[in-house]
């Protein structure tokens, strides 16, 4: 086994599956059986989920919101999904804890490092929400945050493509994709992976990254087996 913990970051868009809008039961289903699966494996994992499927502060703001007030429907956005997630993982037999950047028991717990490590080593999934807690910092920033507290072996990031590539290949059929590539590769070609914020900080304190398709139901455990899907990003 690769891994010992992991940060997983998933996106809240995908959560939407087919339906545009909201949380397909479908997909939250496949996303549990594998959270399920690499935990039997013995994995610690710890899940950050972004809001997008229900609110993204960024948008909000072009749309007339202010940009701080947006950012914490964010926040809250980020918390429903957690607890979704939460739920269908715990239908699956596992325990999990969710934790909030914002105070707000009882929905949550408080988020600190030292009650999401004594979880992580009761076998407990441990899902952080609620962002960094503060505006202007995006959910791929709170993930890389959490990755790094909790001291984790890498970042899993589950987004809709298979990896990173020259160029996005949804709008340029000859782009080509990194089996791994460097922190400062991806700065030399401009590529977007994360917002910077959160490139800069897992380059700084050395927290590897596997960008992969979380949206084909097995493709965790094969990253978990050490199947080269995805790209690994690394110093």
């Amino acid at each position: 086994m690769k891994f010992k913990r992991i940060l997983l970051k998933l996106s809240g868009e995908s959560l939407m599956g087919k339906q545009g809008y909201g949380i397909d039961s479908q997909r939250l289903t496949d996303y549990a059986e594998d959270i399920a699966h690499i935990c039997d494996k013995g994995v610690q994992v710890a899940i950050v989920i972004g809001g997008g499927n229900i609110f993204r502060g960024l948008s909000g703001a072009s749309k007339g919101f202010d940009r701080y007030k947006g950012d914490q429907m964010g926040m809250l956005a980020t918390v429903i999904n957690s607890l979704a997630l939460s739920s269908a993982i715990e239908n699956r037999g596992r325990k999990c804890r969710v934790l909030t950047a914002i105070r707000m028991e009882p929905i949550g717990e408080l988020y600190t490092k030292s009650k999401a490590i004594e979880a992580l080593e009761r076998g407990e999934v441990v899902i952080c929400s609620a962002g960094t807690g503060n505006p202007y910092f995006t959910t791929d920033t709170g993930s890389s945050l959490r990755g790094i507290e909790l001291e984790t072996d890498v970042m899993l990031k589950g987004t809709r493509v298979d990896g990173i590539y020259t160029a996005d290949p949804e709008k340029d059929p000859s782009a080509t994709k990194f089996d791994d590539i460097t922190y400062n590769e991806i700065y030399n070609r401009g590529l977007k992976v994360m917002d910077l914020t959160a490139t800069t900080m897992c380059m700084e304190n050395n927290l590897p990254i596997i960008v992969f398709n979380m949206d084909v139901p097995g493709n965790l455990i094969k990253v978990i087996d050490g199947e080269k899907i995805g790209t690994y990003v690394h110093n």
